[in-house]
């Protein structure tokens, strides 16, 4: 059986009886090395261990090589190759999968999110893939506040359950969106409210957990769910564990094994709680809510330091707040709207009104000794500075000057009255050792992250490493702290747990775990015995040498490993919805599959460079699977916390992958479609295309040879090219002649770039631009052959579709002969124009279309990054808003009054912002909020044949309910011509381009 085949199992029938496996005798558990040696991956052990798990288990058995790939790694600096994926529909679909490991001496990793930090969700044996399946809130109590949950539900789906009670689970860390619950009582999470609601262990009430052995215990208080033998050995050692715990909120590190002493009534589950599936499999939990305040306020504390502000904290507990979070100027973006200071606390009150809450959080903001404060009640606002700290996790992996920062002491923790002093001893030594980072988090708890900028790529960078690993320990232990303070050990810090607890108590925790799992089979090398903290570290696979390609990766160092680096596993991009104005990741949200995310992307990617699992380099099938479904939305350019921009990816793939080969044939028949739109018009055959176009037979003949989906209508072609209209008259021509206003100053100059959709798809946009921009008092000069269309100039065009297929010697040519007609058409016209005096540079260039003007931006420079033409003409590009804002500021729109509803192109979203369009909706009275997400049609994507059923269903998330839902009157807004052709072909409304709306608003004479 070839590796590929393994991940597409014969399935039996679900009622088919799965036979009990014989028991087996215990054997004397060996030593973790030498067990670790013996389970060497041999193809047979992995052609056996998939046989037997793909006839026992009913949930999804992966062994090929794309599923091994998106589980080497988590959200740590470690990489590990499983065997396979096991993904189970039930408890006893892990039971099953349990005997055949334990049967065949193979390791057990129990995965939710997998975005643990320190290597705990990795493994060489069987990952079990709980967010699949067991995913769900089975019931919820709200007389007793309780809920039970399954371990791969997702925390917020809890908290939406929660919410029409008035609960919440009161843990809530950053990864909210994707974390799940199992994964949070593997490393007993906290999250921003812990100083309120305590850890994950303060939320449990019992656990359903099953033993490598196959046991099934119910772990709760008074001993329930002990394995034979645990509570013998606890009071033999109820001394130590009396002495050899240190008391502070977030200890997370080790077992929790004093919450088996007697007087905290011997809570087995609390044990449970940060074991890292050390111990046993989570299958069901049992949780406590708390309620949750009718109302909120945010203080905003401004101190000069960090330390500062790490010294207020602890004086600011007296006043029960919910959180009181730290984050350091070097992690805030400028525009952030905090008040003057170089820290802030972050101190959330609560209450059952508005004015409560808000009296709470003002007398916090006058107690404490700040150099400025901001208390914020609209809940928006309080959003907005929140996902500031929330996407910390990502921002801090970049230095300000572009160094990369990695996790490995995220997390440690001290008492909250030593914070500040630690903190400095903490700056001291990363000073010492040459190294920096940018420290914020629980200040409250006296909880610090932070991400280094470790060199984990050379020798010398990984020794420097692990001195600075052993020396913050002791430094950590010296201020009687925790090693881990939210995020456990894992590999990064169960090494070092010796400097914190001794000897005698790590070989407590030796013997528990042998306890439970005495044939070492779960997570081994994690918390106990553990992996050495320098050893396999995900970035020894990758190769030294920059590999060859395309783009210029400018914020890489022009390194495609580097710039594939920046996926930490965060996962950002596997929320189930897109909240707000957030786009990414489309793919993700329709699918629910890892390998249609950004992360997962990247992780292929990673996989691809290091040749290890994807083995095919560049003519990776796997890859390139996974990129298909992809939307080049570059949602993730901007959502994604470290700037991650898989459309740049795929066509950077795409362009190797096809290199010399036969493509597929959409990439012909869209890639080239400015190509086959201007033989269009140079054949003025736009009515006779149209016409055979609207012959179902032709069209359907058409459409297969194109590799365009059946179920899509071929656009129209416009009669006239927006280029043949100006040429015949079109606009007032403003020009030399009407430049000058009654003896006024010269009038501002914009070039109108006629991108392929507005010139040859949708003139209208084109018309009623130039209408629009010569109201506002703009001289508007279209860039074509001195005013008319040329037989022999092939038009400006911006690469966009070559781009997003992947052909990128084709784009770059088109971008050199754009560049060079810029430089032939547009200076010539505008020598008359422009006042000598005034012009300081290029005058801007307007593009209509938001995905064209984003290519301008941004792909016009990395393809050619040694022409300056191309950085001038990018800094050139306007949007039609704006183009108004910044050189018609004193014009004042026509008042509209009246709502809308459509979709901010994801485009314009990602790369160029829609400030200026929002404020310019707003001076023409169109009142509403533009739905975030993709509209799914994502230029040629939507078109491609196999696409139609992902790409409706991105529409169905935000813009088609929003657009069914809006009242008569309602204006539909897309300024992109795939989102206007979306909602054309799926609902059969006319949307329209904001410069149409303002158009219609103007005088008619």
């Amino acid at each position: 059986m070839k590796e590929t085949d393994l991940g597409q199992p014969e399935r039996r029938a679900k009622s088919e009886p799965k036979r009990k496996p014989e028991p087996k005798p215990k054997p004397k558990p060996k030593p973790e090395s030498e067990r670790e040696r013996e389970r060497e991956p041999e193809p047979q052990l992995r052609r056996e261990l998939y046989a037997a798990l793909a006839g026992a288990v009913r949930g999804e058995v992966a062994f090929d090589a794309t599923a091994r790939a998106l589980n080497t790694m988590d959200a740590s600096n470690y990489r590990r190759v499983p065997l396979g994926v096991v993904a189970p529909r039930d408890a006893d679909d892990v039971a099953a999968a349990l005997s055949v490991c334990a049967g065949l001496g193979v390791p057990v990793v129990a995965r939710g999110g997998g975005t643990s930090i320190a290597g705990q969700a990795t493994g060489t044996g069987v990952v079990l893939d709980f967010t699949r399946h067991m995913n769900r809130v089975e019931s919820l109590d709200a007389e007793t506040r309780t809920a039970v949950v399954q371990p791969g539900v997702v925390l917020d789906r809890l908290q939406e359950a929660a919410a029409p009670h008035g609960l919440r689970f009161g843990p809530d860390p950053s990864t909210h969106g994707r974390c799940t619950l199992g994964g949070m009582i593997g490393n007993n999470s906290c999250g921003s409210h812990s100083v309120a609601w305590g850890t994950t262990a303060d939320s449990v009430r019992e656990l359903s957990v099953l033993t490598a052995r196959g046991d099934r215990l119910r772990p709760g208080p008074g001993w329930a769910g002990a394995p034979d033998g645990l509570r013998a050995l606890v009071e033999g050692e109820l001394k130590t564990l009396r002495t050899g715990f240190p008391a502070l909120p977030r200890r997370i590190s080790g077992y929790a094994l004093d919450a088996l002493l007697p007087e905290r009534g011997a809570d087995v589950a609390r044990l449970l709680c940060g074991s890292e599936g050390t111990l046993g499999i989570l299958t069901e939990a049992v949780v406590r809510l708390v309620e949750a305040p009718r109302a909120r306020a945010l203080a905003v504390l401004a101190y000069a330091d960090e330390s500062a502000a790490a010294e207020a904290a602890a004086g600011l507990l007296p006043h029960g707040p919910l959180t009181v979070e730290g984050m350091a100027a070097d992690l805030v973006p400028p525009d952030a709207g905090l008040p003057r200071g170089g820290a802030w606390l972050f101190v959330e009150t609560g209450g059952d009104t508005a004015a409560q809450a808000r009296a709470r959080a003002e007398a916090i903001a006058r107690a404490a000794d700040v150099t400025e404060s901001l208390v914020v009640t609209d809940p928006a606002t309080q959003r907005t500075l929140w996902r500031i700290r929330e996407d910390a996790s990502g921002t801090a992996t970049r230095m300000p000057d572009g160094t990369e920062a990695w996790p490995g002491w995220e997390d440690c923790a001290v008492p909250p009255a030593r914070l500040g002093a630690y903190l400095r001893d903490f700056r001291n030594l990363l000073t010492s050792h040459g190294l920096r980072g940018a420290p914020y988090g629980h200040f409250g708890d006296g909880c610090i992250h932070v991400r280094i900028d470790f060199d984990l790529l050379t020798p010398a960078g990984v020794g420097r490493f692990r001195a600075f690993s052993e020396e913050l320990a002791e430094l950590v232990v010296s201020h009687g702290g925790s090693l881990s303070g939210e995020h456990g050990d894992g590999q990064a810090r169960a090494e070092l747990l010796p400097k914190m607890y001794g000897a005698q108590v790590v070989g407590l925790f030796e013997r528990v775990k042998d306890l439970w799992d005495p044939d070492g089979l779960l997570n081994p090398g994690t918390l106990v015995r553990p992996h050495r903290l320098d050893e396999n570290l995900r970035f020894a696979v990758l190769p030294r040498e920059p590999v060859d390609v395309e783009f210029g990766y400018p914020a890489d160092g022009g390194d495609f490993a580097a710039a594939v680096r920046r996926c930490v596993g965060v996962a950002k991009c596997r929320t189930a919805t897109a909240g707000g104005s957030s786009v990414m990741c489309p793919s993700f949200r329709v699918t629910g599959e890892e390998e249609h995310s950004t992360r997962g992307r990247a992780r292929l990617l990673h996989e691809m460079l290091a040749g290890e699992v994807i083995t095919d380099g560049w003519r990776s099938t796997e890859v390139r699977d996974a990129l298909d479904l992809c939307l080049s939305c570059k949602g993730c350019r901007t959502d994604c916390p470290v700037g991650v921009d898989m459309a740049t990816y795929k066509a950077e793939f795409l362009h190797h992958h096809y290199e010399g080969r036969r493509r597929p044939a959409a990439h012909y028949a869209m890639g080239w479609l400015p190509l086959w739109l201007r033989l269009v018009d140079r054949t003025r055959t736009a009515r006779l295309v149209n016409f055979l176009a609207s012959v179902r037979s032709l069209a359907s003949l058409a459409k297969r040879l194109g590799g365009i989906a059946p179920e899509r209508e071929i656009p129209r072609v416009a009669g006239e090219t927006f280029s043949r209209w100006w040429a015949r008259g079109g606009g007032t021509r403003t020009g030399s002649a009407g430049q000058l206003d009654a003896g006024g100053p010269p009038r501002p100059t914009v070039v109108l770039w006629p991108d392929t959709f507005t010139e040859h798809l949708s003139p209208s946009v084109g018309k009623a631009a130039v209408r629009v921009l010569e109201a506002a008092g703009l001289n508007v000069t279209p860039v074509t052959a001195g005013g008319r269309p040329s037989s022999r100039d092939p038009g400006v065009c911006c690469g966009l579709t070559y781009v997003s297929t992947g052909q990128l010697d084709r784009a770059r040519t088109v971008m050199r002969r754009t560049l060079d007609l810029m430089d032939r058409l547009v200076d010539p016209l505008l020598d008359p124009l422009l006042d000598p005096a005034s012009a300081s540079g290029p005058p801007p260039v307007v593009v209509l279309e938001p995905s064209c003007a984003a290519a301008l931006r941004t792909d016009l420079p990395e393809l050619l990054p040694d022409d300056p033409r191309a950085r001038r003409l990018a800094a050139a590009v306007v949007t039609f808003a704006e183009a108004l804002e910044r050189h018609a500021p004193h014009w004042t729109p026509p008042r509209l009054d009246r709502p809308v509803v459509g979709q901010t192109h994801c485009h314009q979203h990602a790369v160029l912002g829609d400030a200026a369009d929002r404020r310019l909706r707003e001076a023409a009275g169109l009142t509403g909020t533009l739905a975030g997400g993709c509209c799914g049609l994502a230029g040629n994507f939507g078109f491609e044949k196999g696409h139609y059923d992902v790409s409706t269903a991105c529409a169905e998330e935000q813009l088609l309910p929003a657009v069914r839902e809006a009242p008569d009157g309602t204006v539909i807004l897309a300024d992109g011509f795939s989102c206007r052709t979306q909602l054309h072909q799926t609902s059969r409304t006319r949307a329209h381009h904001l410069a149409e709306v303002l158009a219609e608003g103007l005088p008619t004479s």
